[in-house]
């Protein structure tokens, strides 16, 4: 399943997630955490793997086309999570 938005959404997901979970996204679905990091906008190859993210120029960063939307739906589920994390401790 394929996933549209903009450069800037993808960054906000990523900048919203708490410490840490780049590596555990990457323990959980057995890749590296460059190539977790090159998903939401890096770019070291020679570390980790291209992940199917397509970005082209345009409004808000441009516009992110996602072939592969696994890391994205985990980096979600742990935003959830620290949320209702967040609330209890309220």
């Amino acid at each position: 399943m394929t996933k549209t938005f903009t450069f800037n959404e993808l960054r906000r997901i990523k900048d919203s997630l708490p410490d840490g979970t780049t590596h555990r996204i990457a323990d959980e679905l057995g890749v590296s955490v460059e190539t977790v990091r090159n998903y939401f906008g890096g770019q070291n190859f020679r570390e980790g793997k291209s992940c199917g993210v397509h970005i082209e120029p345009g409004p808000d960063g441009g516009i992110v086309v996602l072939d592969d939307t696994s890391i994205l739906e985990r980096a979600l589920q742990i935003l959830d999570e620290s949320h209702v994390s967040e609330a209890s401790q309220v």
